[in-house]
């Protein structure tokens, strides 16, 4: 028994932004972004919003748009959804949460909703966090059967896991050390609890204090001067009526060292915790940080390159939206068929970092 994926998707925006375009902007060039980086073009959501390109990847999940992948033939039904968990780094609105917006949008008129802050990492902490509910949930309908009582929480069996970001909006596109970087998109997942399939074997996640402020960035209303607070020193007030930086700042190389780190480290424990062995793998899903990082991770592992998914090449880095687009080109491609394992992992801002395995 386990929670399945039944339906995957992705969405990615219309305006492609390309190596050389950004050179028009910043002091670089193709040949110093892709051996950095491996990344070439990324998708830009100029128009489109975060609830655009969630809701068509929900869509594309659900099998009601081209372009999904679904475990069985037939669309799924967004009024069976009973839940909708949306990581993100960049919702439309302070409230309602993106997942409300997004829950609109496609008609699961019977989901509860939440947003999830854990950046890179949403796609482990998303879908992790979605099996651990759906396996209480199932505990506790078993019990509320067995004792002739009604189930004493929300009942969930389907969770739709959408990753929305539009990273554009946090970066400082006169910042050569992040604006190569990042782009924008969603992806999505949805996990059905079963009583006769595994689902996710194993999860594991982790946080790392980031004393030191090499993945920040400032919330959008930060330290604004309240009229209750009399300040009477000058330089205080100075200080506390300046303005916030709405950017995104990143220490590259303290990010990559705990970057490579992290994300050998997550595989391995998730690999122990369901007594896999890297070769039980038939697919590892990383989040698309850095082409270097994976490469790192697959010789760290002895594992051919082949056997880590890449996309960044034309996606860029789409925070916890990356390691899920990735996963929809996998099964849409054929790289991954039913009963395949593959192996998600995430780490990003937080210090945030994860994987989860799962048997398709």
């Amino acid at each position: 028994m386990g929670s399945v994926i039944i339906g995957s998707g992705k969405s990615l925006p219309a305006r492609i932004v390309t190596n050389d375009e950004l050179g028009q902007i910043v002091d670089t060039t193709d040949e110093w972004i892709v051996p950095r980086t491996g990344i070439h073009t990324r998708a830009i959501a100029v128009h489109e919003t975060g609830t655009d390109l969630g809701a068509e990847a929900a869509l594309r999940a659900l099998g009601q748009a081209e372009g999904g992948w679904q475990r069985e033939e037939g669309a799924i039904d967004a009024a069976s959804l009973d839940m909708i968990i949306c990581p993100t780094l960049t919702p439309d609105a302070a409230f309602p949460s993106q997942a409300a917006l997004i829950r609109e949008r496609i008609g699961a008129v019977n989901a509860v909703c939440y947003d999830m802050s854990c950046a890179c990492s949403g796609c482990v902490y998303g879908t992790s966090t979605a099996d651990m509910l759906l396996a209480a949930s199932a505990a506790d309908i078993a019990a509320a059967k067995a004792a002739g009582r009604p189930p004493r929480r929300n009942p969930l069996r389907r969770i739709l896991v959408v990753a929305a970001e539009r990273l554009s909006r946090l970066v400082d596109w006169d910042d050569r050390a992040t604006c190569i970087l990042f782009g924008d998109g969603a992806g999505a997942v949805v996990m059905e609890w079963r009583e006769d399939a595994d689902g996710m074997l194993s999860s594991y996640m982790e946080n790392t204090d980031d004393a030191d402020h090499v993945l920040w960035c400032d919330s959008a209303f930060c330290d604004r001067p309240l009229p209750f607070d009399a300040v009477s020193d000058e330089a205080a007030r100075a200080a506390a009526e300046a303005p916030c930086d709405p950017y995104m700042r990143m220490a590259g190389q303290a990010v990559f060292k705990f970057a490579t780190s992290a994300m050998v480290r997550c595989i391995e424990e998730a690999l122990s915790r369901a007594q896999l062995s890297p070769e039980d793998v038939t697919l590892y899903v990383p989040h698309q940080a850095n082409e270097r990082i994976i490469r790192y991770a697959a010789k760290k592992m002895g594992m051919p390159s082949e056997r880590f998914q890449v996309t960044i090449d034309h996606t860029g880095n789409v925070s916890g939206a990356s390691a899920l687009i990735a996963l929809n080109e996998a099964l849409v491609e054929e790289k991954l068929a039913v009963g395949d394992i593959a192996l998600m992992a995430g780490f990003g801002g937080g210090l945030t970092a994860g994987a989860c395995a799962f048997r398709i």
